[in-house]
């Protein structure tokens, strides 16, 4: 079929009562609404979130055909030189667009076209290939997507399209129909396409921003990845967005179950990370023994570790099974290399009370493999 463009109206599209996209709609709805007072320390909460934060990053970069595996990028983050390779920096500029939305976005704040058009020019700043001509506005020339049905709106139509995208998402409808407004705003930005490069990846930044605008607040114990709805099967994720752009209820409505049944799931899947018991046991214990498998712990920090973890908070004094035959200098020396490894953290500047570190160090590299084996994260390498 030859690609054309076809126009339709931008709305709300409502499931029947007993669907199972209305059965999708509550059980999101419960859990935003959820209070998260999980057993996981605050620490370790934060260091999950700069993990998922790498994972949405490579995630979002590798369904745009980014070649770089979770292990390449994690690798170049332990060891602090950051490789000035341009499918390194897309990923990295994804990293500080998510910091920005969590800088600039709460619950029931606006989004705008200086915040949208910011999104752009983060992430392709510096870039060539996966770069714009024109970082941080609307395209000013017609474009065509290669192998896609629909033909994108031209030029002269985009900023009209984008007032009426921003005033849909803003617009105060019922709490009931905002999580449709999530799908259906991503689907049409794609539909509009409204830069010239790098939709995609700002489609999925603002997707995470709707999210946090509609009550998912990440700054208060929850965790999210959405995504890795789209990259678990990326070809899955075009063909349900090449389906929306018919624009008839039914395709809409397909659409808007796809999205928002995987944002259920993955939500429902991080969220156990928020009981401490669950996360011992299945995931930072088996990290630590992986660790000492692939010989990147000997056995004392193993023990010490594996006892901080227990604690979540802890000094010298308080590790005796750990220490048991150390004398006090020895346990000194001993945290003083696990601090300078990376191992441990002070809560404070020059502090003695420690928690264990998995971020940036030999231990990230085991913690993702065993997200991966529990089927928390895309097997996406």
């Amino acid at each position: 079929m030859d690609a054309s463009f076809k126009d339709f109206n931008l709305r709300l599209v409502s499931p029947i009562f007993d669907s199972s996209l209305t059965d999708t709609l509550m059980e999101l709805n419960h859990l935003r609404r959820m209070n998260l007072s999980g057993t996981t320390a605050p620490w370790m909460f934060f260091q999950l979130k700069n993990i998922f934060h790498i994972l949405e990053s490579v995630g979002s970069a590798r369904i745009e055909g980014n070649r770089t595996t979770i292990s390449e990028y994690i690798e170049q983050k332990i060891e602090n030189k950051p490789k000035n390779t341009e499918s390194f920096s897309e990923i990295a500029n994804v990293e500080k667009a998510m910091d920005y939305i969590e800088k600039s976005i709460s619950k029931g704040t606006e989004i705008t076209h200086t915040f949208i058009r910011e999104l752009h020019h983060l992430a392709v700043d510096g870039l060539t290939e996966e770069g714009d001509k024109t970082p941080g506005a609307y395209r000013t020339w017609n474009v065509q997507i290669s192998k896609a049905e629909h033909i994108p709106p031209e030029a002269y139509r985009v900023q009209g399209y984008m007032d009426e995208l921003v005033g849909f998402i803003n617009n105060a409808d019922p709490d009931r129909h905002e999580l449709l407004k999530t799908a259906i705003a991503h689907h049409r930005f794609t539909w509009i396409h409204p830069f010239g490069n790098g939709n995609g990846r700002v489609v999925r930044l603002l997707t995470y921003a709707m999210l946090i605008k509609y009550g998912f607040n990440v700054q208060e114990g929850k965790l999210l990845n959405p995504t890795a709805v789209f990259c678990n099967d990326r070809n899955l994720y075009y063909e349900r967005l090449s389906e929306a752009d018919k624009g008839d209820d039914t395709s809409l409505l397909n659409w808007c179950e796809y999205v928002l049944k995987g944002i259920v799931d993955e939500i429902s899947k991080v969220n156990k990370l928020l009981d401490f018991g669950y996360l011992h046991k299945k995931i930072l214990h088996p990290t630590i023994q992986l660790s000492v498998e692939r010989g990147y712990l000997n056995k004392l920090e193993a023990d010490v570790l594996l006892e901080g973890i227990k604690l979540q908070k802890f000094n010298a004094n308080e590790l005796e099974s750990a220490f048991k035959d150390l004398t006090s200098r020895q346990k000194t020396h001993q945290l003083s290399k696990m601090k300078e490894a990376g191992l441990i953290k002070p809560f404070t500047e020059n502090g003695r009370t420690y928690h264990v570190n998995f971020v940036n160090n030999s231990l990230m590299r085991c913690l993702i493999k065993i997200l991966e084996q529990e089927d928390f994260i895309p097997s996406i390498d």
